[in-house]
């Protein structure tokens, strides 16, 4: 792995790992390339921000769960790659249902550079006591507008869910793209984007 790198597991091992791009419970139907195991890397400094990120939560009874973390430059250009095949529309009614696949690149769901390839972005949601995820008013990588963090077409209760997870986020640093509630990033100054594929 490229230097700096930790496993989350090393610092947060109380944090679940559900890490889509590595099987095919995904939009594009496979799992990506680079992504070799399902194992969460992060820059050591989102590393131990998540593991703190993990002790507030712990705190009102919650379980971060993630879903993404680094992502090889070489997932992303498959994912450019399967974005421009219009016959590939198998996971359209999960992924991308009021949604035409055409509209995913230009609406900007899918872009051409990561922020996950600098090891400073994850995608993650919360489980509550009982183990259970909570109600988000949407799945990870709905490419849709309700996906949008202060969207007003989801639930009182996912708008609460929804600002549970920023306000734990925030306060260890990260910063929310408002297109997609489950994803943040931690400011890291130049982005240097890698390609080494993910090791156990």
């Amino acid at each position: 792995m490229p230097p700096d790198f930790i496993k989350l597991s090393a610092v947060a091992s109380d944090i679940k790992q559900d890490m889509r791009y590595a099987g095919a419970d995904n939009f594009t139907g496979a799992a990506a390339p680079g992504y070799d195991h399902p194992v969460c890397w992060l820059k050591l400094k989102a590393a131990i921000a998540m593991s703190r990120v993990a002790g507030a939560a712990a705190e009102q009874g919650l379980r971060p769960i993630v879903w993404d973390c680094y992502r090889p430059k070489q997932a992303t250009a498959a994912f450019l790659r399967w974005a421009a095949d219009a016959a590939n529309v198998a996971a359209k009614d999960i992924h991308f249902p009021r949604l035409a696949k055409s509209r995913l690149f230009a609406d900007g769901y899918i872009s051409r550079k990561s922020t996950h390839s600098t090891g400073y972005a994850i995608d993650l949601g919360l489980l509550g006591e009982d183990g259970a995820p909570l109600d988000f008013g949407g799945g990870f990588d709905l490419f849709d507008s309700r996906s949008a963090t202060a969207s007003a077409e989801v639930s009182a209760e996912a708008r609460a869910n929804r600002a549970k997870l920023v306000a734990l986020m925030a306060a260890r640093g990260f910063v929310n793209n408002p297109r997609e509630w489950w994803h943040f990033s931690l400011p890291h100054g130049a982005d240097v984007l890698y390609d080494a594929p993910i090791e156990r």
